[in-house]
């Protein structure tokens, strides 16, 4: 590849402000506040035109000057760029003016939104001279991990809690990943591969990788403006495990109006979590601005974080954009993921389930008002997550292969809906 100009300037603590190089760390030595990567906006806005993203290619490599990388990026070329999807039968059950569906459930190559984050951490990665990558996961980036590394040659370790579901646990194993399940919740899991990657070295994308990974996520954001025609859109609903994907979303929006690639306007950010796993939502309903670890217990596996590393700032952010959070149980996750998937012909896994619950409940209490518009972002596959809703969907109806038998299996149906 081509070597290009880089954008980035440092890695910045979001606590003091300390400035440190362009390597693989995540955290300040003098505070431990996390770190971030900062870049040079005014030559960005130079280089970085709505007349120049028209020529790109579709996909969320076209921002690639608000993504952290040096070069051209080596992994995950087909990422992103996702439908935006007008939902007028979802908004009229759900009681709004207008909808739209980010749908990151048909992300290339392992249908979730953590592609996005994946390639640009390996394509990093691999800058910095990596050739092992690993990551602590609920199941979607295990499975961008394995597949993105394994289009780029790259080994691959992940580390999951052993009780994921079993869709999840394939989708890692088919790609060759060396999958190791730990008797133990999330937190448990992300502790051990803190200290696995201090004694190993290698390239962890959501440990010693993550100031460059989490800045995948604003890819979301960036395609959401230019596909509504270069606006941000008023209500934005966004799941959170971590909390990292809301904040990112929140500095996409901000990036591009600093820019003037869109016009200044109001924009709410709400976040949706599971009941059985709340510690964001939980803390913004009772208006605090700390969260109280959880244990997990809930169906929405991929969300299942007690103790999620950018709470804090999913909670400053709803805060701050004047949102709210909210959250479901399980069987308003399933509804959600019902009510998405009759009306949109849209299978989400069970975080999507939790958004479309969220945002039934937050406009039903005036949150969202009814003559608003909102963008509800959908991060997975319904396909990864069958065991949520085995034996909740009905059955198949059978009959011998015989028309008489169908007539009447059509005439009860009549009779039952009449």
């Amino acid at each position: 590849m081509q070597k290009t100009e880089s954008y980035m300037r440092a890695l910045r603590c979001r606590e003091c402000g300390r400035e440190y190089p362009l390597t693989a760390t995540h955290v300040c030595e003098f505070d431990f506040g996390p770190l971030e990567v900062v870049y040079d906006y005014d030559l960005i806005q130079r280089r970085l035109t709505r007349a120049a993203l028209a020529s790109r290619p579709q996909t969320m490599w076209r921002y690639r000057e608000l993504l952290p990388v040096v070069d051209e990026p080596t992994v995950g070329l087909q990422v992103g760029f996702t439908p935006l999807i007008k939902a007028d039968r979802l908004a009229r059950r759900l009681g709004i003016r207008e909808l739209w569906i980010k749908n990151d459930a048909v992300n290339y190559p392992s249908l979730s939104f953590k592609d996005r984050v994946v390639s640009v951490a390996l394509s990093r990665s691999r800058e910095l001279g990596f050739d092992t990558v690993a990551c602590a996961s609920t199941g979607n980036l295990a499975n961008s991990v394995a597949a993105n590394a394994a289009s780029a040659g790259l080994r691959a370790y992940v580390f999951i809690p052993s009780d994921l579901e079993q869709g999840k646990i394939l989708n890692s194993l088919i790609y060759g990943a060396r999958v190791i399940g730990i008797r133990g919740h999330y937190d448990e899991v992300n502790r051990l591969c803190a200290e696995i990657a201090g004694k190993f070295g290698w390239a962890f994308v959501n440990v010693n990788m993550r100031p460059y990974y989490a800045e995948g996520s604003k890819s979301m954001a960036f395609e959401i403006v230019e596909q509504l025609g270069w606006q941000v859109p008023k209500h934005t609903v966004v799941c959170m495990a971590s909390g990292s994907l809301l904040t990112k979303i929140r500095k996409g929006y901000e990036e591009f109006l600093k820019l003037g690639l869109a016009p200044e306007t109001e924009h709410r950010i709400h976040g949706a979590q599971a009941t059985g796993c709340s510690p964001i939502s939980t803390a913004h309903k009772a208006g605090l601005d700390f969260f109280k670890p959880v244990k997990p217990d809930t169906i929405a596996k991929s969300l299942a974080i007690g103790t999620p590393a950018d709470g804090f700032y999913a909670l400053k952010a709803i805060k701050e954009t004047g949102g709210a959070a909210e959250d479901v149980t399980d069987d308003e996750i399933r509804e959600g993921m019902r009510l998405l998937a009759e009306c949109e012909g849209i299978f989400a896994e069970t975080a999507g389930g939790v958004t479309v619950g969220v945002a039934k409940k937050l406009i039903a209490a005036g949150v969202i008002p009814a003559e608003d518009s909102a963008v509800l972002c959908i991060t997975g596959n319904g396909l990864k997550t069958l065991d949520a809703v085995t034996g909740c969907v009905g059955q198949p109806r059978e009959i011998k292969p015989s028309l008489r038998e169908f007539e009447a299996l059509v005439a009860n149906e009549e009779t039952v809906t009449a």
